[in-house]
């Protein structure tokens, strides 16, 4: 979902597209377009091209994880259940992305003509049928799951809408989209323990109550504060990259990014330490790694490209603290599964931005 930007009169940097988390956006394959560079051509020729730019197919690869690790922290595994969370965090998110870019298509027209809307490559009102499409159908998916997956969908969904359309450009901004990306989380927990049929060595006992419902495991209070940890740590990170990813389009903040290596330091040390598997430590210093470097550019010229390029290493640090808090759960086979997501998203970065 998307991280944007304004603080003050500072134009909104585009990137955190939906809400569905930290998507935020910022060129990670490294590329950097001028303000109005009006000779961006896009890598995906034609409309399907077009359509891939506007959905940020290549910030996909960081949806999938939420879901994933709300079911590692309840300690079962993925099922029916978490599948359908995991289609219905994925419509969302897109839908986020095409409500983001009909919502700023005056602004885009601006400071990034290249863009979808303001080119002419698609129509506004169908970047707004399709996000309302997207979120018929990631609500339909949820409740599919149950009643209470289609709760927190729903309000994820309501985060969404509201943050593309005022709440981005204020200072609830930075929160609403760490709130998103927590709810994104909460989806897919709640779905895993509404919808799963799964005992004996399909669920991991930690954490799971003694009680069923039926032949369903009921998560406990232990479970549930792990899954609320995983959501606030994930959170935390969408709040730093969206505050770096307001300052895209202008640079110029030296303290964003500076917030934003003091969050990913902390966050690499509470989800990969306390005496936690071997597993989540190494994947919470490849979450440190990723996007340290360009974090520091960021810090010494805080210039757009270099601000443009931090945000895209918050974007693809996604998938490793997703990797880590399903390790940190016990899930190991989950996080190496996830890890692997990794060389995807590069490799769509390298055809479409993420932001």
């Amino acid at each position: 979902m998307r991280e944007d930007r304004t603080i003050g009169r500072a134009t909104p940097a585009r990137g955190a597209r939906s809400a569905v988390g930290a998507g935020t956006g910022a060129r990670g394959s490294g590329e950097s377009t001028p303000r109005g560079a009006r000779g961006f051509r896009p890598r995906w020729d034609g409309r399907a091209g077009a359509w891939a730019e506007l959905l940020r197919v290549s910030a996909l690869a960081t949806v999938p994880g939420d879901a994933l690790a709300g079911a590692a922290a309840l300690g079962a595994r993925p099922h029916r259940g978490t599948l359908l969370a995991l289609g219905s965090s994925l419509c969302l998110y897109e839908a986020g992305m095409a409500l983001n870019d009909w919502a700023d298509r005056a602004e885009d027209a601006r400071d990034r003509p290249h863009r979808p809307l303001p080119s002419g490559r698609i129509r506004p009102r169908a970047a707004l049928a399709a996000s309302t499409a997207l979120t018929a159908t990631g609500l339909a998916l949820a409740a599919r799951a149950g009643r209470a997956p289609l709760a927190v969908a729903g309000a994820l969904a309501a985060t969404v809408w509201a943050y593309d359309l005022h709440l981005k450009h204020t200072r609830l901004g930075p929160a609403t989209m760490a709130g998103a990306r927590a709810l994104d989380l909460l989806l897919g927990a709640t779905a895993t323990a509404t919808s799963a049929r799964h005992t004996g060595p399909a669920t991991r006992g930690a954490g799971l109550t003694a009680r069923r419902r039926g032949d369903t495991p009921v998560p406990g209070p232990v479970a549930w504060r792990r899954a609320a940890t995983s959501a606030g740590l994930l959170g935390a990170h969408t709040y730093a990259v969206t505050m770096l990813s307001r300052h895209e389009t202008q640079g110029g903040a030296t303290a964003a990014p500076v917030l934003a290596l003091a969050v990913t330091a902390g966050l690499a040390a509470a989800a990969g330490g306390g005496g936690g598997s071997p597993l989540a430590a190494v994947l919470a210093a490849d979450y440190a790694r990723t996007p340290a470097t360009p974090l520091l550019h960021a810090v010494l010229n805080p210039s757009p490209p270099l601000t443009q390029r931090a945000v895209g290493g918050g974007i693809r640090a996604l998938v490793p603290l997703q990797a880590t808090l399903a390790a940190r759960s016990g899930a190991p086979g989950t996080a190496l599964a996830l890890l692997a997501l990794a060389p995807l998203a590069r490799a769509l970065a390298r055809k479409v931005s993420p932001t």
